[in-house]
């Protein structure tokens, strides 16, 4: 008999909501404004009500489905399904979010940090799949990370481990959200690329970057693409971030596998072969040939998909 699960990919502006089937088919899936200043209970309550609609458009039943998995952005104690604290979430410190859903829905549910659920939902449906050693590295508004080793997903003593965002690749760099100067997150998030562009404005003002309506990340590297000089330096500069990064993260996890997904991702060959051509400056030579750097398939369901796999991987 099939197995299902349900999949919140819960934004901070929109929150995905799918059922999803073991082998990673989406079954029947939902976008909803998540309008987080209609207050947690609210937001819970609409999510709820998604779910109940889902199973009848579905038909699947209630009774078939494993439990519910979320992705959440912030800390997340993971082993109660507590919210501990949230930028996008501005009122659920302290929040069960796990508690309210099951009483809600009826179902077992399960809530990770997004970044944590994104390298489990790599580690459940995507290409290397059921791999011992992986590393995930989401680039979006921010830069978020997750590691698996020896097949267990890393979260520390305090369920805070793996904010590989926050790796320090620049010392003296920009500031970065978390009060630090020069984390990853300040220098190859969308945040700081659309920043290093704005910046760089009044020295090439001609750049192809500001003859468009906005500037936005895939804005800079459709640029870049096309050769523009400024566009070019600032691929270079976060591509070089990325590579000094993923060099330290190879160093101390020794990963079979690093994988990057995110809206940046979408920018492809020329994100990754930016990265790859840098590696052997930040890697020692008996990592080499360890490793491979790629970019997530699982794309734009990855988020929905990562969520599901929270209650495979607690289940399993």
């Amino acid at each position: 008999m099939a197995k299902y699960v349900i999949g919140i990919d819960l934004g901070g502006t929109e929150t995905k909501i799918a059922i999803v089937e073991e082998d990673g088919r989406i079954i029947e899936k939902k976008m909803i404004p998540t309008r987080v200043f209609d207050g947690r209970i609210t937001v819970v309550t609409r999510i709820g009500e998604a779910i109940k609609e889902l199973l009848l458009e579905s038909a699947v039943s209630s009774s078939k489905i494993l439990g519910i998995g979320v992705g959440s952005p912030g800390s997340i104690d993971h082993d109660t399904g507590t919210v501990l604290f949230s930028p996008n979430l501005p009122d659920w410190s302290g929040f069960g979010l796990a508690s309210m859903l099951e009483k809600i829905t009826g179902v077992q549910t399960f809530v990770e940090n997004d970044a944590n659920s994104f390298i489990l939902g790599e580690w459940a449906f995507g290409e290397f799949k059921g791999s011992q050693h992986m590393i995930g590295l989401t680039l979006g508004t921010g830069v978020g990370g997750g590691v698996i080793t020896h097949g267990i997903l890393m979260t520390g003593s305090s369920g805070y481990g793996g904010e590989l965002g926050h790796t320090i690749v620049e010392p003296e760099g920009p500031l970065c959200g978390c009060g630090s100067h020069g984390c990853l997150e300040s220098l190859a998030s969308a945040t700081a690329i659309v920043k290093m562009a704005r910046e760089y404005s009044k020295r090439f003002p001609k750049s192809s970057m500001f003859s468009a309506p906005e500037i936005t990340a895939k804005v800079v590297f459709d640029s870049a693409r096309g050769g523009d000089l400024a566009a070019t330096m600032i691929v270079e500069r976060v591509t070089k971030a990325m590579a000094i990064a993923i060099g330290n993260f190879i160093h101390v996890f020794n990963p079979e596998h690093i994988i990057i997904g995110g809206g940046i991702s979408k920018a492809g060959d020329l994100l990754i072969d930016g990265i790859l051509r840098k590696m052997p400056a930040f890697v020692m030579p008996s990592f080499i040939g360890t490793y491979s750097i790629t970019l997530s398939r699982l794309v734009e369901n990855a988020g929905i998909t990562g969520a599901a796999s929270i209650v495979f991987y607690r289940l399993s």
